[in-house]
């Protein structure tokens, strides 16, 4: 028999972050796992300035921030925003006006989102029925021929 291998666990953050001291951070293993992204992913997002995972030599560890921010971008990203506007969101955050100007610039940039996606929406139904008639069509032509040749 083998021994079971232990599972990595969620790592603590060194002694010399007092701010966080007490935060659990966890490895880009268990992140990506937990996010359903790639260690790539968490790299580019780094690159971009997104997320400022705490380095430990070559290691990077997520905590609070990084995951709360992560989670915020992958939205972000679902509903097709631009990684600018969500850089753009993100550094809102950090004005000291208990987030009125970061929620209030949220709600702009979501109804015009939204507008566009209703927009799209629209045109995609459009195309969808034209679609399914000019299948129809074809279909009828192919039934017509199948039965003009049998005859």
């Amino acid at each position: 028999m083998f021994p079971a291998e232990k599972q990595p666990g969620p790592l603590p953050v060194p002694e010399t972050d007092q701010d966080t001291a007490d935060e659990v951070l966890h490895s880009i293993g268990e992140t990506c796992a937990e996010f359903g992204v790639t260690a790539r992913a968490l790299r580019f997002y780094e690159a971009k300035e997104l997320i400022a995972p705490l380095r430990v030599g070559q290691k990077r560890l997520y905590g609070r921030r990084c995951r709360a921010r992560l989670t915020l971008i992958l939205r972000g990203r679902r509903f097709g925003f631009s990684l600018e506007q969500i850089r753009q969101l993100l550094g809102l955050y950090d004005i000291d006006d208990g987030r009125a100007t970061q929620l209030a610039r949220v709600c702009e940039m979501a109804e015009e989102r939204l507008e566009a996606m209703e927009a799209q929406r629209s045109e995609l139904d459009t195309a969808i029925a034209e679609l399914r008639g000019q299948l129809a069509a074809v279909r009828s032509t192919l039934k017509d021929g199948r039965a003009a040749a049998a005859e």
